[in-house]
């Protein structure tokens, strides 16, 4: 497949901090792809350089097979839509959908004709005599993906488009902005701090820590497969239950839980006495009477989302988070918690990385 983004040994630094470390990363052409993680990891940072906002401070940056980190952002031919909408309120929808085209001398019927075509993809065609003051966050956000669609730009680039949004539209436009993606054949490069939009929307996804690519992939491999405890720890929601536990000479893994060992009879590539880190998803754990799991523990407290209860266990050392159906249990309840090895991930204590 045609590779439209390629970074290639990417650094950033600002003055002694760096930012972007030896980033290498290629991005098909029509693909979504998702650069996701915490605060300060560099995910927003990577997007303004491809955008030419930042300045590397070494490596190449190319875009449809052309070198362009020399080249300043206005002849990168990419369209970025920004959290805050960064709307002219002086101007009518129309005026800022054709705006950047009225710089490039494109003419005025012409103009009118582009804006009506983008406006029926998007929705807006009985916005366009409005202005940004009387749109809805939900239409403000179309307005600003659509001027940057109205460019037909190589590249769409996607900062944070939704945090400024309540739940509800959030959810209703990451459907958007993907159905969107979908019916221009676009290749879109969206950062988010949020899993699981990262997690719903894109085809690839990048996690980034620190200023380093953790791991890179499909999102369901990435769940499956994470490459060490932090992706296991950021991808999925809630996060990974990690329980201390201990290779035996058998080659078995004894959990430490707070009423003695619990042998678990898989495979792990470590010797004997090595200490690891047992990992075990929300949903792979199952509620039992006690007694009739794997082991008992006490329910410290419980969230009920209506259709979902989330249980939290007061075992030692860690709690646990177990995710579950309707259940009515409460504080104190006594229960047995039980799991198929099948599901379970093992990483080395000291380097986090998967075994």
């Amino acid at each position: 497949m045609t590779k439209q983004i390629e970074f290639s040994g990417v650094n950033k630094h600002y003055g002694a901090y760096h930012a972007l470390k030896d980033i290498d990363l290629s991005i098909d052409k029509g693909s979504f792809v998702a650069l996701v993680g915490p605060s300060g990891c560099g995910k927003s940072t990577l997007l303004r350089s491809l955008a030419g906002l930042e300045k590397i401070t070494g490596g190449d940056i190319s875009i449809a097979g052309e070198v362009v980190t020399t080249l300043p952002p206005r002849k990168r031919d990419v369209a970025m839509v920004f959290q805050s909408y960064a709307l002219y309120p002086h101007m009518t929808v129309e005026e800022n959908l054709t705006y950047s085209l009225r710089v490039h001398g494109v003419a005025r019927a012409e103009r009118k004709q582009a804006a009506a075509e983008v406006a029926a993809t998007t929705g807006l065609a009985d916005l366009l005599h409005r202005y940004p003051r009387e749109l809805s966050g939900g239409q403000r956000q179309r307005v600003a993906m659509s001027r940057a669609i109205i460019r037909n730009p190589k590249a769409f680039l996607f900062d944070e488009p939704l945090s400024n949004l309540d739940a509800a539209l959030r959810v209703h436009m990451r459907k958007e902005i993907r159905a969107l993606h979908d019916r221009l054949g676009a290749t879109s490069v969206y950062v988010t701090h949020d899993q699981i939009e990262a997690m719903t929307m894109a085809d690839h996804v990048v996690v980034l820590r620190a200023g380093v690519i953790e791991q890179q992939g499909r999102p369901l491999d990435l769940y499956d497969k994470p490459a060490n405890k932090f992706v296991a720890g950021f991808i999925g929601s809630p996060a990974m239950n990690f329980l201390p536990a201990t290779v035996t000479e058998g080659g078995s893994v004894a959990i430490d839980i707070g009423n003695g060992p619990l042998s678990l009879a898989i495979a792990v590539a470590a010797p004997a006495g090595a200490r690891v880190l047992v990992g075990i998803r929300p949903e792979h754990l199952t509620l039992t009477a006690p007694g009739e799991g794997r082991f008992d523990a006490s329910i410290a407290f419980t969230e009920s989302t209506g259709s979902t209860t989330f249980v939290t266990t007061a075992t030692t050392p860690e709690l646990m988070v177990v995710e579950t159906g309707r259940r009515m249990v409460a504080s104190g309840d006594r229960v047995g918690l039980s799991f198929g090895d099948a599901s379970i991930h093992v990483f080395d204590a000291a380097t986090e990385r998967r075994l």
